[in-house]
């Protein structure tokens, strides 16, 4: 029976957003983590589970869009899911951290599956405003998901070990494999490309020769590295900034509720705008917003009251939840007839950029949230200069 439209909207989001909780749910066990690998209480080196496994993400996703491309959407999806699985184990059973780190990276290996065929999907299925529509639902549900990731992660390490928090994500994982059995290939095989370097290198070549795609994938590769470096570094900063570390579950839930309420918000009010329209006026706002996260940074010493930077640092999130999927579709547009290439190479270059990026934002953690809200504002002008160089100048047009 085919997937009627709420479901299949369902599956996709919940299908990626297994590469979300492969993170958020993890967060709270950080300081179970630091203490079985005996590490100290204010250490960052833990953040590197978060790095290694989006550093799988970005790479594996080269891979798997040729795959896509030429065996279909669903193979590709259950390689990414058996791969995610392996990971989820392997971590579980760590016994070193550096064990652990190997095992977050083959987990990152497979969450990248379900991201590059989720994309592709999408592009068979819609154009267009209802491509950014379809993608905004399918965002949203991304993003709530760490409203409950954290929260279940913190009753599982409460009851167990941090080790059962990944068997968890693996219990997860198999779920969805089940569930994913309900949807129809969406490649026509008509379209099925063979799997030849030179085919692969051309398409490639089609997309990095893009103006339009290029500018805006690497525009989400500013933006992806100051969210990969919150990521990382929110547990840190809430316990030593603010010395919250009990309520790091809630306060970290509240801002995903946030994001995932403004990417909602952004499925029904594309429609009216248009997706470039939207896109920019959110940029523009992002980059104003940031200028005051920065400013209120400075003059606190990076050590403004919890009442201020959470609403503040809540402005940030949601822009970069109007952003991203808009971003996407925009890149993806010209893309159709390699989907599942193009959507590996925005893939790939944004998440390994972004984690470069945000490793280096964690490494400058100073016992304050300077260097997080510098971060927000430079690569918020970087953002803002690409997306002026992809569109020539002209912005805000209906296209």
């Amino acid at each position: 029976m085919r997937l009627g439209r709420v479901e299949f909207t369902a599956l996709l989001a919940f299908s990626m957003a297994l590469a979300a909780l492969g993170i958020d749910m993890i967060l709270p066990a950080f300081g179970e983590m630091r203490a079985s690998f005996g590490l100290a209480e204010d250490s960052t080196a833990v953040a590197g589970t978060v790095t290694a496994y989006f550093f799988g993400l970005a790479i594996a996703q080269v891979v798997y869009g040729p795959l896509a491309d030429r065996f279909g959407r669903k193979p590709t999806l259950y390689a990414g899911y058996s791969i995610y699985l392996l990971g989820a184990v392997a971590s579980a059973l760590a016994p070193s951290l550096t064990a652990l780190l190997v095992a977050r990276f083959i987990w990152g290996l497979g969450a990248a599956g379900p991201r590059v065929v989720t994309l592709s999907v999408i592009r068979d299925r819609f154009d267009g405003n209802e491509m950014s529509r379809a993608m905004s639902f399918i965002m949203a549900v991304f993003v709530l998901v760490p409203i409950m990731a954290p929260s279940l992660g913190a009753v599982v390490a409460s009851v167990s070990s941090w080790r059962w928090v990944f068997g968890s994500c693996a219990v997860l994982v198999m779920l969805m494999a089940l569930w994913a059995t309900r949807l129809e290939e969406s490649l026509d095989p008509a379209d099925r490309l063979d799997l030849r370097f030179g085919r692969v290198l051309a398409a490639g070549r089609l997309i990095v020769t893009n103006r339009l795609t290029m500018g805006y994938t690497l525009a989400l590769t500013a933006l992806f590295g100051v969210f990969v470096s919150y990521l990382g570094s929110s547990e840190i900063i809430f316990g030593e900034v603010f010395g919250a570390v009990d309520e790091f579950p809630l306060l970290f839930g509240a801002l995903a509720a946030v994001m995932g309420s403004a990417t909602l918000a952004n499925a029904f009010v594309v429609r009216r705008f248009g997706t470039r329209r939207m896109a920019h006026g959110v940029l523009f706002m992002y980059v104003v917003v940031a200028a005051v996260f920065l400013g209120v940074a400075l003059a606190t010493g990076g050590r403004p009251t919890l009442g201020v930077f959470m609403p503040t640092l809540g402005a940030m999130l949601s822009c970069h939840s109007l952003l991203i999927p808009n971003f996407n579709t925009i890149a993806m547009e010209p893309m159709r007839p390699v989907a599942g290439t193009a959507s590996a190479v925005i893939g790939t270059v944004s998440t390994a950029g972004g984690a470069l990026i945000g490793a280096v934002i964690d490494q400058s953690f100073d016992g304050t949230i300077l260097p997080m809200a510098t971060a927000f504002a430079v690569l918020g002008c970087v953002a803002l200069g690409l997306v002026i160089w992809a569109e020539r100048g002209r912005l805000f047009e209906r296209r």
